[in-house]
């Protein structure tokens, strides 16, 4: 399980993590959809670095379509670790919106130095426990991360 913890947000955390046999299960949480996806992100990547850690010298960009919520969250999450792997950034600050169907997102980061700690490796977003929701009066987006 990461060391770090999450940050507070209007009282609530904005990122926690579930326990998972052999994987980190994440979860995010957010006013809006958007939001919460964002959080998730930061859950998924805290797990590679410290966040507080990282410079913002560094913007990435993604976008895809998807219509099913559920299934929207692993694809933004996937299409980030995609992309911070082929640039070999790590990212602590992310944004997405959506119009319909299509997302955009963007993430801020560094690239990896030598001196930099090295937490574990995400190798993915899964479906396993996929689940995104409303809840408590804002929205809450989990799933499994293959590490």
């Amino acid at each position: 399980m990461p060391a770090q913890t999450s940050e507070q947000q209007h009282g609530a955390q904005r990122f926690d993590y579930f326990e998972h046999d052999a994987d980190i299960g994440i979860i995010g949480r957010g006013a809006t959809v958007e939001q919460a996806f964002e959080s998730a992100a930061e859950a998924a990547f805290a797990v590679t670095a410290d966040l507080r850690s990282l410079r913002e010298t560094q913007e990435v960009s993604v976008s895809f379509v998807e219509d099913d919520l559920e299934l929207a969250l692993p694809q933004w999450l996937n299409a980030l670790i995609g992309a911070a792997r082929e640039r070999a950034v790590a990212l602590r600050r992310f944004a997405l919106s959506r119009d319909g169907s299509r997302w955009s997102g963007r993430a801020w980061g560094e690239p990896w130095r030598a001196d930099m700690e090295r937490g574990t490796e995400v190798k993915g977003a899964t479906l396993t426990m996929l689940s995104v929701k409303q809840r408590d009066g804002g929205w809450e987006a989990r799933c499994v991360i293959d590490v």
